[in-house]
């Protein structure tokens, strides 16, 4: 009998498909990083989602760990090198939430651009600001997607049905229809509108931050769908009070929940859209991301 548990929340039918195999024990309850700790030596599969941070203490007590899942793209929350090392193989879907998050990323570049969710609050308030919410319409801007992975291309294709000119800056891509691939310096130069797509490592760490911004355009919007901490905050915080960036869309933040100062007072700015890193939270995406997550544990385990 092969050992899994489930320690963040996962799609009931990915769940099922687990529970329908007789070779597999399935305990599904989010546990802290304590009681983790005590029941891992038992465990052989482990899945989590972005809430569970698999350290390296954690892996090292696994003494029957075969496999970690992670059911979504980043895998920023697990020591995948302390993993590689105990010869633990790491899972993850990359491809499985890119609709979403896309869609998601043009309802921010959208809200940005046209005060959306500021609108709807001064209504809710009792407060006609028609004449303080004019906008700009996204038809002939220069979007700049860093990052054109899976969910860079896709955001890349509706900016591109939106009538944009569309630059990106990814190391290891040097051709996508419609798309101009330049240097991040010339991105960040030229763009009307910014949006991040990378994972959060050593290089792109706060790769926004005030020496970046500075080479930016009067006016610039922000989009960030991808990691929190590819941000300075700080940074993003002085240039959107001074009026060098437009506005900024925020799904992620360094620190989640932004319950510190700092993003208490990033959140308070009028030209700060905010949703609570729900770029993959769409029923559509989680089934994609249950399923296909599973049927490569399954692989893996060869059942």
């Amino acid at each position: 009998m092969i050992r899994v548990h489930i320690n963040d929340p996962l799609d009931q039918e990915a769940l099922n498909l687990l529970k329908s195999k007789s070779q597999l024990q399935v305990t599904c309850e989010h546990l802290d990083k304590d009681k983790l700790l005590e029941l891992i030596p038992q465990i052989e599969v482990l899945i989590v989602r972005s809430a569970t941070k698999v350290t390296e203490d954690l892996i090292n007590k696994g003494e029957k760990l075969k496999v970690i899942g992670r059911a979504g793209v980043g895998l920023d929350n697990i020591d995948v090198t302390a993993a590689k090392q105990k010869g633990i193989k790491v899972l993850n879907t990359p491809g499985a939430s890119s609709i979403s998050v896309a869609e998601l990323t043009f309802g921010l570049i959208l809200s940005a651009s046209r005060h959306i969710a500021r609108g709807t609050c001064d209504l809710k308030k009792g407060l006609w600001t028609k004449k303080e919410l004019e906008g700009h319409e996204l038809y002939g801007k220069t979007i700049g997607i860093v990052g054109l992975g899976t969910i860079g291309k896709e955001v890349a294709k509706r900016s591109i049905a939106f009538g944009m000119k569309v630059i990106a800056y990814d190391p290891f891509v040097e051709y996508f229809e419609g798309v101009k691939i330049v240097s991040l310096e010339e991105l960040f130069t030229n763009s009307d509108i910014i949006t991040l797509h990378v994972p959060l490592s050593n290089e792109t760490k706060h790769m926004i931050n005030s020496e970046t911004i500075s080479k930016m355009k009067d006016g610039v919007i922000i989009i960030n769908a991808s990691r929190g901490g590819v941000i300075d905050e700080q940074a993003l915080y002085d240039a959107l009070s001074s009026g060098k960036i437009y506005a900024a869309a925020l799904d992620v933040f360094e620190v989640e929940p932004p319950a510190d100062d700092l993003r208490k007072k990033l959140l308070q700015l009028p030209n700060v859209t905010a949703t609570p890193h729900i770029g993959a939270s769409t029923h559509e995406a989680q089934a994609k991301v249950g399923r296909e997550l599973v049927e490569r544990i399954f692989a893996e385990l060869g059942i």
